[in-house]
């Protein structure tokens, strides 16, 4: 055992900072050693005379970001509930770990700390090829924050470019009480999915169309945008350094939030001087409570979504808020969400809270027309060209209120829901069915040709996928 060798290393480098949350009293001895700990400044609290070093990966990233200017190893980090170092980088600038510790757990690692680290007098490292998935309960996803390991942020002035992002550990974020964002309502967000092949390899689902989509919806907000190289490069970063997060092959996906924010300071109203882009990621499973059982929906014909001329066309945080009253009052009532009518003549479907709709009548596919009050969603591209290809005819036009009274079925589509079959929608009091047992035969065709095309269980005719090894 080299326990000397490798605490005359590593001492004069950390701070302990706060206990573990994570110890369990029943860790192996075999994968532990006990080292002595000798503290050269005043600690925050009394420690006790050891740690213990347990060999338990925590995370895991790709080794190639060990020494790139862009690391998140590179600089000092504040690990709340796990420690990390270099591990003898002088003579291999890959081998990486991250330890956990217990009972103290927390370390501040600071800048350029190399020590070789053995444990059991076997070297302990971290190839490319390792990565363990997250101990959570993956049977039971919900659409939920689940905490992960890394966020991206980039940032740029007013009339500038972004550039210098860099991965950073997920947490809190510091903004100025007089920021755009706050004060203004000046940002955008996106949503994406990543999912796990059975070969291990993740597969990312048209970002593309979302680093257009927020594109466009920046120049709408008067706010600089990321190019589509940069947004899409940096959905590939996160969604690697978050790997093991990724949830096994059919448990769930992982979502994908990239935001943009004017997070300069502005007191009167103009645009903020500084702009953030940011991306954190979080394992989701279904949308709706429901799972993929059908959804009761409730017709809304007094409160509206967006108005002609507004920002309903582009995924602006506020059209989100403007939802939130009629929803929990549909919900209070028991129904899964609310169908939106348009403001003007207040018969037209326009669409749900955070979905597209889809009306279903023998062969033909109706879906109301994009017009700048609906939001061009990805998911909904995606299945009106799956359904064509498949045989159907998609309409894009106005669809009254009154079609969904005859119709065969009515499906939803969304980066959240995927597809969601509808089971009833209630309009002025009427309530019509659509069938209890699940999916229509249409929804149900549609919905596992696009999901077995996102998860790479068939072949990507259309190049939708992007897959990341």
């Amino acid at each position: 055992m080299e326990s000397n060798a490798v605490l005359a290393t590593l001492q004069p480098n950390y701070n302990i900072l706060s206990p573990s949350r994570f110890y369990s009293s029943s860790a192996s001895a075999a994968a532990t050693t006990f080292l002595p700990v000798f503290y050269p400044q005043r600690p925050l609290f009394s420690p006790p005379q050891y740690l213990k070093l347990d060999k338990q990966v925590l995370a895991s990233a790709s080794c190639r970001y060990v020494h790139e200017v862009k690391s998140p190893f590179k600089n000092a980090a504040v690990l709340s509930d796990s420690y990390r170092c270099k591990v003898n980088s002088k003579s291999n600038n890959k081998i990486l770990k991250i330890l956990k510790f217990a009972p103290l757990l927390g370390c501040l690692v600071e800048n350029g700390l190399e020590a070789q680290i053995r444990i059991m007098d076997t070297c302990v490292e971290c190839s490319s090829e390792a990565s363990e998935l997250a101990d959570i309960e993956w049977d039971n996803l919900g659409f939920g924050l689940l905490p992960t390991d890394y966020m991206y942020m980039m940032k740029c002035s007013q009339g500038g470019n972004f550039s210098n992002g860099e991965l950073q550990r997920f947490g809190n974020i510091e903004l100025n009480p007089s920021a755009g964002v706050l004060n203004y309502g000046q940002g955008l967000f996106e949503g994406l999915k990543a999912y796990r092949k059975e070969d291990g390899n993740i597969l990312l689902f048209r970002p593309e169309e979302n680093a257009l989509r927020m594109r466009q919806g920046a120049e709408r907000m008067c706010m600089p945008a990321p190019t589509v190289d940069q947004f899409v490069e940096a959905v590939k970063e996160t969604v690697l350094a978050n790997k093991r997060w990724v949830p096994p092959p059919g448990k769930g996906s992982l979502y994908i939030r990239p935001l943009l924010m004017g997070s300069g300071a502005v007191l009167g109203l103009a645009p903020a001087p500084e702009y953030t882009f940011l991306i954190y990621v979080s394992p989701v499973g279904n949308y709706f409570k429901e799972g993929v059982a059908p959804i009761n929906l409730i017709v809304e014909h007094e409160l509206h979504r967006a108005t002609p001329g507004g920002t309903g066309g582009v995924k602006t945080i506020g059209n989100y808020a403007a939802v939130l009253k009629a929803q929990s009052a549909a919900k209070a009532k028991g129904y899964s969400d609310v169908l939106y009518l348009d403001c003007v003549h207040k018969k037209y479907l326009e669409e749900v809270s955070s979905c597209n709709i889809f009306v279903v009548k023998g062969n033909v596919i109706s879906t109301p027309a994009i017009k700048g009050t609906i939001l061009p969603g990805i998911t909904r591209k995606s299945i009106i060209d799956v359904a064509r290809s498949q045989g159907f005819q998609v309409e894009e036009r106005f669809v009254p209120v009154d079609e969904l009274l005859d119709a065969d079925e009515v499906f939803c589509t969304g980066t959240a829901v995927v597809v969601s079959p509808v089971g009833s929608i209630t309009y002025k009091g009427k309530r019509v069915s659509y069938g209890v047992d699940g999916f229509g035969a249409v929804a149900q065709q549609l919905y596992s040709v696009l999901t077995r095309l996102q998860m790479g269980l068939i072949d990507d005719k259309m190049n939708w996928t992007v897959e990341l090894s």
